[in-house]
C-alpha cells in the first residue's frame, strides 16, 4: 500500500475532530476523559512500587499518535523520490486548515488542536527542507560500447 499523497496527520485531525465535536467529549479533564493510567514510581526502592499513576486523556493520546505519524511523514520525505509536489501542498492544506480551525472555531481552540497545528507545520517545514537538500539525481545515457568481434581481443 503506498501512503504517498496522503498526509498521515490528517488521521489525528479526524480523530479530534470526531472527539470533539461528534463525541462532544473533553480532552482534558482528566478525571471524565482518562483513557488508560501510566503507573509512576514515588522514589526509588527495591522493589519497585508504582503508588502514583498518570492519567493519560482523549487529547494527549491524539497528540501522541501525531507524533508517531509525523516520524512516518518524516521517513516519507527523506526517501529518495519521496515527497512530490502535491504531498507538500496536502501537508500546507491540513496546516492550513488546523490553524483555521483553531482560530475561528472557538469550540475547537484547546491545546491539542495547537499541538497537532504545530505538528503539521513541523511536517510541512521538514517536507520543503529535505526537498530543498537532497542533491537532484540526473540520469544520463551512457553511449554504448563498440561491440566486441567474437575470437577478438577483448
Amino acid at each position: 500500500m503506498s501512503l504517498i499523497a496522503f498526509p498521515l496527520l490528517l488521521i489525528p485531525f479526524a480523530f479530534f475532530n470526531i472527539v470533539v465535536f461528534l463525541l462532544n467529549m473533553p480532552l482534558s479533564d482528566e478525571e471524565k476523559s482518562a483513557v488508560f493510567e501510566l503507573p509512576l514510581v514515588s522514589e526509588p526502592t527495591m522493589p519497585l512500587v508504582f503508588d502514583h499513576s498518570m492519567p493519560v486523556t482523549i487529547g494527549d493520546f491524539i497528540v501522541a499518535v501525531g507524533i508517531l505519524l509525523l516520524y512516518v511523514e518524516v521517513l516519507k520525505s527523506v526517501r529518495p523520490g519521496g515527497k512530490g509536489v502535491i504531498d507538500h501542498v496536502l501537508s500546507f492544506i491540513l496546516f492550513i486548515a488546523m490553524a483555521c480551525e483553531l482560530v475561528f472555531v472557538p469550540r475547537a481552540a484547546t491545546p491539542t488542536l495547537l499541538l497537532l497545528a504545530v505538528l503539521g507545520f513541523v511536517d510541512f517545514i521538514t517536507g520543503l527542507s529535505v526537498h530543498m537538500v537532497q542533491p537532484k539525481v540526473v540520469f544520463e545515457r551512457a553511449e554504448q560500447a563498440p561491440l566486441r568481434q567474437a575470437g577478438g581481443p577483448p
